[in-house]
């Protein structure tokens, strides 16, 4: 469930309730994986626990120029370079945040 709260006339945060952190245009989030030990590199098998990894999200401020507001979104390194890449509007839309 997503909620759209205006700060000022032209800045828009969106938030996310009850849910993990994940990102809303990659749909990047947390992962159980194995731990890797240096052990394991020496012998044959040395088990390990699992380990929780978790996405590089980053909080950011971003502007809409076609639409002439800010944003606030948490997002991941990797959804950061695509908007650079392909713009915020067209990367936003895309998403559904608009």
């Amino acid at each position: 469930m997503r909620l759209h709260r205006q700060f000022s006339n032209d800045t828009i945060a969106t938030t996310q309730i009850n849910m993990a952190k994940v990102c809303p245009i990659t749909n990047k989030s947390s992962k159980v994986a194995g731990g890797y030990s240096n052990r394991t590199r020496a012998t044959q098998f040395n088990p390990t626990g699992k380990k929780r990894r978790y996405a590089n999200l980053q909080k950011k401020t971003i502007f809409i120029p076609e639409l002439g507001k800010k944003m606030i979104l948490t997002l991941s390194t990797k959804a950061i370079r695509t908007i650079n890449k392909n713009g915020a509007y067209k990367t936003l839309k895309k998403a559904g945040l608009i």
